[in-house]
């Protein structure tokens, strides 16, 4: 439970009635459970989206059928599934409707089918689906050893794009071994400065995919050639430190540029706004962004990376090795 808006401390393990599933709706027991950026920012009262505080939060799961409601077809009580919930996915037990699952993946852990849901379909989303990524073409991921940024590096290299990512210089070993082909040092050198220098070119690239906002969407706008696509889809620069510092988040909108169509139209460039929350809610499902993906999850092409698998007891401990930027890879809670 997130008790009351803080630092990570305020998220306790508690006791509540368990969720009975109605007419359509599948009960889970929880086996392991994907921590979001949303999240972190949830806890901190800085996620509008949240739901109103004590909550459990969590979009994604993976674990065991347990019991049905009435009208439930294609599973029975025992298969291994991974799905996306509307919040409460750090629980032992969640209920959702039965079209928001998927069978596990032969192979898979547990731990790897809770990184898939949300980040995956975000990835696909913003890089394929909104961001219309095609062969050859040069993109830049920001934060690329997160879930979102692996997530993203497997796909666009599946697609045939050049990546550029970045993250802290101890990470670049790890990401060149998931496809990045330009890692870039964000913490010694202005990714600006170090795509120029890379491409020779002052605006070179064709997508980036932000989610840091404040003043780096407008650095990677600069960085966009004509038929350029900046997908903006979170802000962890109105974050610092473990509790909500308002003049974090204040000088992060400050730093948020506007984007005026009357400049976009002249330079051929666009801007595309990605809330994956928002999406789910309006087509139901995101199996829109992750039924494109079966074909390589099948066969090995994409597959999830945790960075790290914390007991649920120890969800503290998880939000702080997620705010000081330690993972590669997805982090996760475990039942």
């Amino acid at each position: 439970m997130i008790t009351e808006a803080g630092a990570p401390d305020v998220l306790k393990v508690q006791d509540r009635p368990a969720p009975a599933p109605g007419a359509g709706q599948v009960r889970v027991a929880v086996k392991a459970a994907g921590i979001n950026f949303a999240d972190v920012m949830a806890r901190m009262g800085l996620y509008p989206d949240a739901p109103k505080l004590p909550a459990v939060v969590g979009y994604e799961f993976a674990g065991e059928v347990e019991s049905l409601g009435s009208g439930v077809d294609g599973v029975t009580a025992g298969d291994r599934v991974l799905g996306g919930c509307r919040f409460g996915g750090y629980a032992e037990q969640v209920v959702v409707d039965v079209d928001q699952l998927i069978p596990l993946p032969d192979g898979w852990s547990f731990e790897e089918g809770a990184a898939l849901p949300v980040n995956y379909s975000t990835a696909y989303a913003g890089l394929v689906r909104y961001g219309s990524l095609h062969a050859d073409e040069r993109v830049l991921l920001h934060a690329v050893a997160g879930g979102v940024g692996i997530a993203a590096t497997q796909i666009a290299k599946q697609v045939g794009a050049e990546v550029f990512g970045t993250a802290s210089a101890s990470k670049h070993a790890a990401v060149r071994g998931f496809g990045v082909d330009h890692p870039i040092d964000y913490r010694s050198e202005s990714f600006v400065k170090a795509v120029r220098r890379i491409t020779g070119e002052r605006q070179s690239l064709d997508l980036v995919m932000d989610a840091v906002g404040g003043s780096s969407f407008r650095k990677s706008f600069s960085l966009l050639r004509p038929g350029g696509r900046l997908v903006c889809f979170g802000a962890s620069a109105l974050v610092s430190g473990e509790k909500r510092s308002i003049p974090t988040a204040v000088k992060g909108v400050v730093q948020t540029p506007w984007f005026n169509p009357m400049r976009l139209m002249p330079e051929s460039k666009a801007v595309i706004g990605l809330n994956m929350l928002t999406l789910w809610d309006a087509k139901g499902s995101l199996e829109e962004y992750v039924e494109p993906l079966r074909g390589w999850l099948e066969s090995g092409a994409v597959r999830p990376v945790v960075a790290e698998a914390f007991p649920l007891e120890r969800g503290p401990d998880a939000h702080r090795f997620i705010q000081e930027r330690k993972n590669v890879g997805k982090v996760v809670l475990t039942l």
